[in-house]
C-alpha cells in the first residue's frame, strides 16, 4: 500500500458496495489527502445458492476476498462481522484493524399486504434461509412457513414480489444500506428475534503487517462496537458454532460502560430453546464471551450443536 492510495477489497452484492462506500467516505473525512479505489470479488457464496453448508458455510462469503488480501491484490478488507466464520481463526496473516459503529441488529419483517408477524395467517410462507430466523419462528410462532430463500437483498425482494414466498425477514441495517427501509412492514425487537452474531458491524480487515495502514484506519473504529464484537465473537467461538447452528446472541454497551451478553441456542425445531444472560460490568470483553458459552454448554448446547448435520 503507497500512503496515499489505499485499495479495499468487498463482496460485489450492492449491499457490499453500500458498506465500502460509508467506510470511504469516513476515510475522506479522517485522511482528506488519501484515495481509495474498490476490489470488488465475486464469492463462492454469492454464486452458490444451494445450501450454504455445502460450501463450507458462512467462509463461503469471505474466502476470495481474504484471498485478494493476502495476495497483496487489496489492502483492506470490508466485512458483515456476522459473515466472518468465528469458530476458527482468522486467515494467518491478517488482522482486524477497526470494527465501525453499529448499526440497527434487529430483524424487519417485510409483508406486502402490511402485515405484522403475530398477525400472519396460519401458513404463510417466510422466506428466509436463516436458521437461526427458523428455529425463533417456529418457536414463537409454530404455524407460519419457513420457505429457503436465498441471494441479496435485491434478490430476495424479487423473489417475494415474484410469489416465492409471501413474506420476507430481512436484517433492517441491510435494507438502510441498499437505501429501501421504504419496504419495512416491522422491525422485530431482540426479544421477539434475537439476531445473529456480529449482527449490524463492518470489521476492517487487513494484513498484520500494515502497521502504517492499521494506524490510518483505527480512527474509524467504534469503542463500544469493539467491545461488543469481542463477547460475541468469543462467545461463538468457544461454543465452536457453526452456520447450521440456530444460535444467536448479543452484547450491549450501556450508558455507564456496563458490558452485557445475552445468548440462545436452539434446535432447527425450535422445541428446545438454551438460553443465558450475564453483565460483565467494565470487565474484559473476551472473558464475558467465554462465561455465556461456558453456560449454554452447562445447559447441553455442545450435545445440540453437534447432534445438526453440517
Amino acid at each position: 500500500m503507497s500512503a496515499d492510495l489505499i485499495r479495499i477489497v468487498s463482496r460485489d452484492s450492492p449491499m457490499a458496495l453500500a458498506q465500502v462506500e460509508r467506510v470511504r467516505a469516513e476515510l475522506a473525512t479522517l485522511h482528506p489527502d488519501t484515495r481509495t479505489e474498490v476490489v470488488p470479488v465475486r464469492t463462492t457464496g454469492d454464486k452458490w445458492m444451494g445450501d450454504l453448508s455445502a460450501v463450507e458455510g458462512k467462509g463461503a462469503f469471505t474466502k476470495e476476498v481474504d484471498a485478494a488480501l493476502l495476495a497483496g491484490e487489496a489492502d483492506l478488507a470490508v466485512h458483515c462481522v456476522k459473515d466472518i466464520p468465528a469458530d476458527r481463526p482468522l486467515p494467518v496473516g491478517t488482522a482486524f484493524a477497526a470494527f465501525l459503529r453499529r448499526d440497527d441488529i434487529r430483524d424487519a419483517l417485510i409483508h406486502p399486504g402490511g402485515l405484522c408477524l403475530d398477525e400472519l395467517p396460519a401458513g404463510t410462507r417466510i422466506g428466509t434461509s436463516s436458521v437461526r430466523r427458523a428455529a425463533q419462528l417456529a418457536a414463537s410462532h409454530p404455524h407460519l412457513l419457513c420457505v429457503p430463500v436465498r441471494g441479496n437483498a435485491n434478490r430476495r425482494l424479487e423473489k417475494l414480489a415474484a410469489g416465492e414466498a409471501d413474506a420476507l425477514l430481512l436484517a433492517a441495517s441491510g435494507l438502510e444500506r441498499i437505501g429501501r427501509p421504504d419496504v419495512i412492514t416491522e422491525i422485530l425487537s431482540p426479544e421477539v428475534m434475537c439476531p445473529p452474531i456480529g449482527a449490524g458491524v463492518l470489521a476492517l480487515q487487513c494484513r498484520e503487517g500494515d502497521t502504517g495502514l492499521i494506524d490510518a484506519v483505527s480512527g474509524l473504529g467504534d469503542p463500544a462496537a469493539h467491545r461488543e464484537t469481542t463477547a460475541e465473537r468469543m462467545f461463538l467461538h468457544v461454543l465452536q458454532g457453526h452456520c447450521n447452528s440456530p444460535i444467536a446472541g448479543y452484547a450491549q454497551v450501556e450508558r455507564n460502560g456496563d458490558l452485557s451478553l445475552r445468548a440462545k441456542v436452539f434446535t432447527p425445531d425450535g422445541k428446545t430453546v438454551l438460553n443465558a444472560h450475564e453483565w460483565a460490568g467494565a470487565l474484559d470483553p473476551a472473558t464475558l464471551g467465554t462465561s455465556v458459552a461456558v453456560s449454554l454448554l452447562r445447559q447441553g448446547a455442545r450435545e445440540l450443536i453437534d447432534g445438526i448435520a453440517h
